[in-house]
């Protein structure tokens, strides 16, 4: 499977990472957008590890950048910049984590009590059961688990999404398999407390952008980061969820603070 995509022209300033694990594609549209200014590295994970994935994404970033970037990661991506910042910090600028999941696990009950505020009863327990399945060895198709469970969360992690017209177009097929694998290594490394510990070894700067209707908390990112990372800033985005370039009210206010710290970098 073919994992990176390229928008604009060299040289490349910026990556962008997907999350999920498993979502081949859903960032493709801030790539597009960013690419009227600057050349854009989409990556596209397809290892079966955390750290094939860091290899992986070194690889890409290695043969088509001489200098370094900055990287844009959403969700579970932007865990995996800013593990990548951690592991080779000779290659990266500046790390843009979008939507991140919380640092540590005490903030991660807050998740579920968030998201049920904006399902239904049903909608709520079908999320947690589907969850549950995804995270089981014996659940055959798995990608049709979490296209449901993006349908659900497209509901309760948004504020006022809007669709964008080459979403399906850009978005390659759920991979299941890779979340149920990779999300499990990935809450070991939160649960640890190896996650947050990178932050000791990252020396380029960290943003943080995040929409005050995400589910996942603010304080999960804001609070542990602010003490750890050396050069750490933080923005709130009002009327916004989880994926902010497809917030009616955020997006342009998004853009706009993208471009600025890519051109701060």
């Amino acid at each position: 499977m073919k994992n990176v995509r390229f928008y604009g022209d060299k040289p490349y300033k910026a990556a962008v990472i997907h999350g999920g694990p498993g979502a081949l594609g859903t960032v493709a549209a801030i790539a597009r957008e960013l690419s009227i200014d600057m050349g854009v590295i989409e990556s596209l994970q397809t290892k079966d590890s955390i750290s094939a994935l860091l290899v992986e994404l070194n690889e890409v970033i290695k043969d088509n950048s001489d200098k370094p970037i900055t990287l844009i990661g959403h969700s579970w991506g932007a865990w995996l910049a800013f593990i990548y910042a951690a592991q080779y910090p000779e290659h990266v600028k500046k790390v843009i984590l979008v939507g991140s999941g919380p640092f540590e696990t005490k903030y991660v009950s807050n998740i579920a009590d968030n998201r049920i505020k904006h399902l239904s009863d049903a909608e709520g327990e079908e999320f947690h059961e589907l969850l549950r399945k995804l995270n089981t060895d014996n659940e055959v198709d798995k990608n049709k688990l979490l296209k449901r469970l993006g349908e659900l969360a497209n509901k309760s992690d948004n504020y006022c999404a809007f669709e964008i017209d080459t979403e399906k177009k850009d978005s390659l097929s759920l991979n299941g398999e890779k979340y149920n694998v990779i999300w499990k290594e990935a809450a070991s490394l939160r649960q640890t407390g190896e996650l947050l510990n990178f932050a000791y070894n990252i020396n380029c700067p960290v943003v943080a952008i995040h929409g005050e209707f995400d589910p996942h908390p603010v304080e999960g990112v804001k609070v542990p980061l602010q003490d750890k990372v050396k050069d750490f800033k933080f923005y709130i985005l009002n009327k916004c969820g989880h994926s902010p370039w497809k917030e009616k009210f955020a997006y342009q206010e998004f853009y706009r603070i993208l471009r600025n710290e890519i051109g701060e970098s």
